[in-house]
């Protein structure tokens, strides 16, 4: 029996295809042109870590959008589990957007 090898790199890129499909309800970017994607975690085991923030604590999303972040990562026949870390340490500022993010949004 041969266990499939997992290329966590190929894998990440594919987790971050699936991130750049989820939108602030708020904002019309996606969570990772954002910035609210701090890091995504894949071990050999295919267990996705993802660590993100929200715009803000009180974030009207901040029950729904890391359960639609989990549902979508786990969706990729790859990925054996996900979970999702919140974390406002550092807080979001609107720096962490990219320059897409920013152009989009008329900030450039």
């Amino acid at each position: 029996m041969s266990e499939t090898v997992v290329n966590t790199k190929e894998l990440g890129e594919k987790i971050v295809t699936v991130l750049k499909t989820i939108y602030d309800p708020e904002i019309p970017v996606d969570i990772y042109e954002l910035g609210l994607i701090y890091d995504v975690f894949v071990n050999e085991d295919r267990d996705v870590k993802i660590l993100m923030t929200l715009t803000s604590p009180n974030c009207p999303v901040a029950e729904t959008l890391p359960v639609e972040v989990e549902e979508k990562v786990k969706s990729l026949d790859l990925v054996k589990d996900a979970e999702v870390e919140i974390t406002f340490d550092p807080p979001w500022t609107q720096e962490l957007m990219s320059e897409e993010a920013k152009l989009e949004l008329g900030m450039l």
